[in-house]
């Protein structure tokens, strides 16, 4: 009753932060506010960042742009990774942020669709080129998560199998539960298998190259800007991550308490008796998701289930 009430005296300080919409940064108990360059002092170079997000909202792109500013106070070297570009078109990107292309001739090479370009410039034009910093593209080609979503694994043709990361798994049972448990419909257990294999090629191919990048960048840190269900409660990209560079990445998510109450709220903020700690640090919003952004190429049901 006590800790139920010590909450209630929090959302109400926070409800009247969220008339500004000024994300608010969690970490610990659900009401123990920390500031981001508090959490800044304590990443060290060679470190992996994985920063949830609720594609879309402006509070998200902040709250990103918060982080990666208090990291470069600090003094450190960052590179940011992006879910949304596809790593066979690394050196597209790397012509962009040479500044041999102007966004328009990015955006068509790299045939960007869904959410505007507005809600990502800022991140993708972060780093600092001159000194080594990068913008990375991670994701696996849209066209392999829609093959393997309707064939599988074993469907895939030689030309396709080139494109998995090497030793490739499937995520762990906890993670294949709450992604199951996501999409209700689905329309028989071989489906699910073949939609789970798709995400799990979504997180470990974001893995395989965020292992790549730092292993070959110790003295930089790489943030990697990723939809919140790839972060969430560790199962998904945070694991493969540490299967891959044997170190722990430190994981934001993302919250909005729009539409819910304060129970609810509280359940999405604690540690689940099933699946532990959601994150790390959890930003909080109250900003709810517009109606343009609920389906996008970027929400993983419908990059699995889309034609």
């Amino acid at each position: 009753m006590n800790a139920v009430f010590v909450f209630c005296i929090f959302a109400m300080s926070f409800l009247t932060a969220q008339a500004q919409e000024v994300p608010i940064l969690l970490g610990g108990a659900p009401s123990n506010q920390i500031l981001a360059s508090e959490i800044a002092k304590t990443v060290r170079p060679g470190s992996v960042i994985v920063m949830g997000e609720l594609h879309g909202l402006k509070t998200s792109r902040q709250a990103q742009l918060e982080l990666l500013q208090a990291l470069r106070n600090q003094g450190l070297k960052i590179s940011v990774g992006l879910e949304f570009f596809y790593y066979p078109d690394q050196l597209v990107v790397d012509s962009y942020r040479a500044g041999q292309m102007d966004e328009s001739q990015f955006l068509t090479q790299i045939q960007w669709g869904g959410i505007s370009f507005d809600f990502y410039r800022d991140q993708a034009l972060f780093p600092l080129y001159p000194f080594g910093e990068r913008t990375l593209a991670l994701n696996a080609p849209q066209a392999l998560t829609r093959r393997i979503s309707k064939v599988g694994l074993v469907g895939l043709n030689s030309d396709e199998l080139q494109l998995l990361p090497p030793d490739f798994q499937v995520g762990r049972d906890s993670y294949k539960k709450r992604f199951l448990a996501m999409m209700p419909h689905i329309p028989s257990p071989e489906a699910g298998d073949r939609y789970f294999a798709a995400q799990s090629v979504w997180d470990d191919t974001m893995a395989w190259k965020a292992a790549d990048f730092i292993r070959a960048h110790s003295d930089q840190v790489l943030v990697i800007v990723v939809g919140d269900f790839h972060a969430q409660y560790g199962g998904g990209l945070p694991d493969r991550i540490f299967a891959r560079t044997g170190q722990a990445p430190l994981v934001f998510s993302f919250v909005s308490s729009a539409g819910l109450s304060d129970e609810e709220l509280l359940h999405e903020l604690e540690p689940s008796t099933e699946f532990g700690p959601r994150a790390n640090y959890i930003w909080l919003t109250g900003e709810s998701l517009a109606r343009p952004f609920q389906k996008n190429k970027f929400i993983e049901k419908s990059i699995i289930l889309s034609n």
